[in-house]
């Protein structure tokens, strides 16, 4: 969990998350059914005895045929089909990451050798414990935060940060724009001041789309300014106060989504 959790924390609490006080902040589909033995390995062609003499009319088969010229299936193999892009990272608001989930269920389903339980980054330079999807793995890491540590159940806050390509309900990953977020929405929401690092929190999604999701939980997001937006761009919407998405101070900033926070 980066350092940017411990803002985004206080800002989920403004949307409504009960089971942690400041905290902001899916079964991957099977993988496709291999083709069939006979389009890999076809029957090889039987031994035939060559002949004493050439047939005096022999017309060779078409270069590029698919199928022979009495209409049987060509014999070559087909190509394999390519493997479908790796499963396991998208993120539902049910199954083993619903409210009742456990650190168990997250073991069964992701092999135990990928799920520790350790300290994360929390409010204020503090440590708290979770769960750790894929720890050493930048593109694949997941923490789950639980109510009741003690058990490792009741799932609080579910964290997707730093360089992870776990992608949240609705379609939402890090590094999406802030126009992609509104569409998302369905509507411009609010946005707080930017801090001098240059990241920002939603407010509140003022009713539209992101307001909840299905499963009963709620999104939280951290925003992050472009590197290269000017400093006083960044003074216009600094401070302790709320903007618009829509507000041409903030999209002059070309913030883009840093983390984001499930809870429920």
């Amino acid at each position: 969990m980066s350092s940017m959790v411990r803002a985004g924390l206080t800002a989920v609490a403004l949307l409504g998350m009960p089971s942690i006080a400041a905290a902001q902040f899916p079964p991957p589909p099977p993988p496709p059914a291999a083709s069939s033995v006979q389009e890999r390995w076809p029957d090889p062609p039987k031994p035939q005895t060559a002949p004493k003499r050439k047939p005096a009319a022999e017309k060779p088969a078409p270069a590029n045929a698919d199928t022979a010229p009495d209409g049987d299936a060509a014999t070559q193999p087909k190509p394999a089909p390519k493997p479908a892009a790796a499963a396991g990272t998208v993120l539902a608001c049910g199954g083993v990451f619903a409210k009742d989930s456990t650190h168990l269920k997250l073991a069964i389903k992701y092999d135990s050798r990928n799920v520790v339980f350790g300290d994360v980054d929390g409010p204020d330079g503090s440590k708290i414990k979770a769960s750790i999807l894929f720890p050493n793995d930048a593109k694949r890491r997941l923490e789950v935060v639980w109510s009741n540590d003690a058990s490792r159940t009741d799932v609080s806050v579910i964290a997707i940060n730093g360089k992870s390509q776990w992608v949240a309900p609705k379609g939402l990953k890090l590094g999406l724009s802030l126009a992609a977020l509104q569409k998302a929405n369905g509507k411009p929401f609010k946005v707080s001041g930017f801090g001098a690092d240059g990241s920002a929190s939603v407010a509140g999604w003022d009713g539209g789309a992101l307001s909840s999701l299905p499963g009963g939980c709620k999104v939280g997001i951290r925003l992050m300014a472009d590197s290269k937006a000017p400093p006083d761009a960044r003074s216009a919407v600094s401070g302790d106060k709320e903007f618009l998405s829509s507000d041409a101070s903030v999209l002059a900033l070309k913030p883009s989504v840093a983390e984001i926070l499930i809870g429920y």
